[in-house]
């Protein structure tokens, strides 16, 4: 498997190798041991499917809080997504900052983000289906998030906000700057 570090080094992008012949493929796309090296060294309890119908489909930027924390490994199946992480750790170097990748079934990428930060995603293909692995089980009331589309985070989205397909949920989270993170970074 590649791993690479994006510039906030806590988010990995990896992609898993390939053995094709005349019936197709078959990948390994995880391995517990694999990822001990770079410091993923917990279970996975939860695995979630998304699937998108339209482009231009908004699910951001959520997060899950402790004790629940949630890290996550996204792997898309059919079309394409950005994907964006936002580092809400108190105290890191990269507080507020954010990476992002485009991950799709084409390219075979997938992206690791730790706890404590922010995720979303944008679909850039009509149908794109995406996996998720979490580290911690779906708890609704430790649920939190941020505004999509915050000035103050300056995420490119690949979508105009007037085009964006969203929950309705997605439209309320509140702003950056007014978000008291629950999140400490440890260094």
């Amino acid at each position: 498997m590649d791993i690479a570090r994006l510039a906030i080094p806590d988010v990995l992008v990896m992609t898993p190798p390939k053995f094709e012949d005349h019936r197709g493929f078959l990948s390994e796309t995880f391995r517990t041991n694999g990822m001990a090296d770079f410091g993923v060294d917990f279970p996975w309890l939860q695995e979630n499917h998304s699937s998108s119908a339209k482009a231009g489909t908004v699910r951001a930027l959520h997060f899950q809080t402790s004790p629940q924390g949630q890290a996550k490994l996204v792997r898309v199946v059919r079309g394409a997504i950005f994907d964006v992480a936002v580092d809400l750790r108190r105290g890191s170097p990269t507080y507020g900052k954010h990476v992002s990748a485009i991950l799709s079934a084409d390219n075979w990428k997938q992206i690791y983000i730790p706890a404590g930060f922010a995720h979303g995603v944008c679909t850039l293909e009509p149908e794109t289906n995406f996996t998720y692995k979490a580290s911690a089980y779906w708890e609704p009331q430790l649920e939190g998030g941020l505004c999509w589309d915050d000035p103050d985070l300056g995420i490119e989205w690949p979508v105009k906000a007037e085009d964006a397909i969203l929950s309705e949920r997605d439209t309320k989270w509140q702003r950056f700057s007014a978000f008291d993170t629950p999140f400490t970074y440890a260094p």
